[in-house]
């Protein structure tokens, strides 16, 4: 038990040390080693709303100083932190950068329509005017997914204006406004400079119609019209000359020199926040559009860096949250009874149909009825808006859902298998001992989030990987989990932590590695199973087997690749020092919620 004990206090410094790098680390490369300053603001818009923003400012300069700025924004569903390594290579070459939360998405103002999201950049915009050191003949603008067609919107909004702002527009993963209401090619950017990232993979942009018609792959989109219309200034592309990606185009524009280029990469709409060929795109357009103030070859790139010291937190704060639970199941109030002395059954081959069998029932349930029941929930969502964050609602009656049907199976599994009364008596609780679960459960979460927010208090930084982020829990979203996310996530978490360390857990020559590794694969596999169909069939074809609003709940799933079998990992750590197969369902439940809840779009109360 010493021995134990010592292991778990060494994983606990362990994991506040990794904690504590990640801050160090992820803010001297953000602050591009302290010669940036980073500041965490917000500002009331002149709709009267108020944006959260992190601004960027090169140290040294002054009011009498001139510097070209640039406006970042995030796509639907993330936060201006997804927006990290563009604005860690961009002011580290000297421009002013100002990442905004868009309304409804981090620490914004939420609001009840979907227009009211568009306005994030314009604002930004506005307020950077403001900065006596900002140059206002260079201001420019970039955002990726619909943090691009609010860059769209912005400069709809700058056109109508009487003083113009923006002087240059990088769209990514975004298509331009390519032609009026009436189908005629336009050029609505006038003479600033444009560019677009452009995805060969795009599951929401970037087709067009051949003559027939028929819907291009997006991996064909420079070959026709749009594509070759914005590289001609908005003029019909019939008869014109073809033009190339990688290529700065110029013209004169109201007696001003401006450009156009096209960047295809080989990636996914989502993969463009974290690619190295879209950073390097992105550092290539600025430079030649504004020149910069600190020049550094594009392929001269840290933000991976930065990634790597997000991540070194994100494994402390799971490791942290592992070793509390154990730490405190061992404080004398929160110990349970159960059957400790039960040992660990070898997987007979008599039980080996029904244990494979059930796995196999599970899988195929959370494959084949994702998009059943995301569908029927955008469907249930049309007529029904009390729900402030659909993502995780859907995701969630999905998780539930297969939680169902783990429970059934275990149910099952109980009457047919009376020989190991004793070993599923692990799964049974009394009322007092759940709720000091409960307890401890809420207990470990609270001060695992507790470890992010001091980090980000002294840091300005949280544990992020791509699409996974564990970041502060504000207030309005720790209200807003509970009902009805938490108890969704609940149900599954739960179910999957009794069925991992009860009823699915058996041993190989007396060790239970080989079955943890089968039960982590299992939890993930419809994930990969979905994930695999799509995109297997998207690279040989161009085309996806799952449209729009499908393709979106398939993008949804990335995070779900870690989480998952990750969840099986830290469930069987935990009840193996324990033997409470509660505690670590409940935990995991938390903490999904909450950092779902924190990464997406909330709408207004009603």
């Amino acid at each position: 038990m010493k021995l134990k004990k010592k292991g778990v206090a060494f994983w606990l410094c362990m994991s506040i040390l990794l904690m504590l790098l990640s801050g160090i680390g992820a803010s001297l490369v953000q602050s591009s080693g302290n010669r940036v300053d980073v500041r965490d603001l917000s500002f009331v818009t002149t709709k009267g709303f108020e944006l959260s923003a992190k601004l960027f400012t090169p140290k040294g300069i002054t009011a009498e100083d001139s510097v070209p700025t640039i406006v970042t924004c995030h796509g639907m569903f993330n936060d201006k932190e997804m927006q990290d390594a563009f604005w860690v290579e961009l002011s580290r070459r000297g421009y002013v950068v100002l990442t905004v939360d868009m309304p409804s998405h981090g620490g914004s103002d939420d609001t009840d329509i979907i227009d009211g999201c568009l306005v994030g950049t314009i604002e930004g915009v506005k307020y950077v005017a403001t900065l006596p050191y900002v140059d206002q003949t260079k201001i420019g603008i970039t955002g990726h997914s619909l943090g691009a067609l609010n860059a769209n919107i912005a400069v709809a909004e700058d056109n109508a204006s009487e003083t113009p702002l923006i002087s240059s527009v990088l769209l990514n993963c975004n298509d331009a406004f390519y032609t009026d209401d009436n189908g005629n090619f336009i050029n609505m950017y006038g003479s600033r400079d444009v560019g677009i990232i452009a995805a060969d993979y795009d599951e929401f942009f970037m087709s067009d119609v051949d003559e027939n018609g028929n819907k291009t792959a997006t991996r064909d989109y420079l070959n026709y019209n749009n594509a070759q219309s914005f590289l001609h200034f908005g003029q019909d592309p019939t008869g014109l000359d073809k033009r190339e990606g990688y290529t700065f185009y110029k013209e004169e524009m109201d007696g001003k020199s401006c450009i156009r280029i096209i960047y295809p990469i080989n990636m996914i709409h989502p993969w463009s926040h974290f690619s190295y060929r879209s950073v390097k795109a992105t550092i290539e357009y600025f430079e030649e559009s504004f020149g910069a103030p600190n020049p550094i070859a594009s392929t001269n790139q840290v933000w991976q860096w930065k990634e790597f010291f997000n991540l070194l937190g994100l494994i402390g704060f799971f490791l942290f949250v592992t070793n509390f639970a154990i730490a405190l199941s061992n404080v004398e109030f929160f110990k349970i009874k159960n059957n400790t002395e039960a040992l660990v059954p070898a997987l007979a081959k008599e039980k080996a149909p029904g244990f494979f069998g059930g796995l196999l029932i599970t899988t195929l349930f959370g494959s084949i009825m994702y998009l059943p029941i995301m569908y029927g929930f955008n469907s249930f969502m049309k007529d029904n808006s009390s729900w402030r964050q659909s993502t995780v609602f859907g995701i969630g009656m999905w998780a539930m859902c297969c939680g169902i049907v783990a429970i059934i199976l275990m149910v099952v599994a109980s009457k047919k298998n009376k020989d190991a009364a004793d070993f599923y008596a692990n799964a049974k609780i009394s009322a007092g001992d759940l709720c000091k679960t409960v307890l401890a459960a809420v207990i470990v979460a609270f001060a695992g989030f507790m470890c992010v927010s001091v980090i980000h208090y002294f840091f300005g930084t949280d544990f992020r990987i791509w699409v996974l982020a564990v970041k502060p829990i504000a207030s309005k979203f720790l209200l807003l989990s509970i009902v009805p996310y938490m108890l969704l996530f609940l149900v599954y978490y739960i179910a999957n932590s009794v069925a991992v360390n009860v009823f699915n857990h058996y041993a190989t020559n007396g060790k239970t590695g080989g079955n943890l590794a089968i039960l982590a694969i299992a939890n993930v596999l419809p994930v990969v199973i979905i994930l695999a169909i799509q995109y297997i069939h998207y690279l040989v074809t161009g085309f996806m087997v799952w449209t729009d609003p499908g393709s979106m709940y398939v993008v949804w799933l990335f995070p779900m690749l870690v989480f998952l079998p990750l969840s099986a990992v830290i469930s069987r750590k935990v009840f193996e020092a324990t033997k409470n197969p509660y505690l670590p369902g409940i935990i995991n439940g938390i903490i999904v919620t909450l950092v779902s809840c924190s990464n997406t779009l909330t709408w207004a109360a009603k």
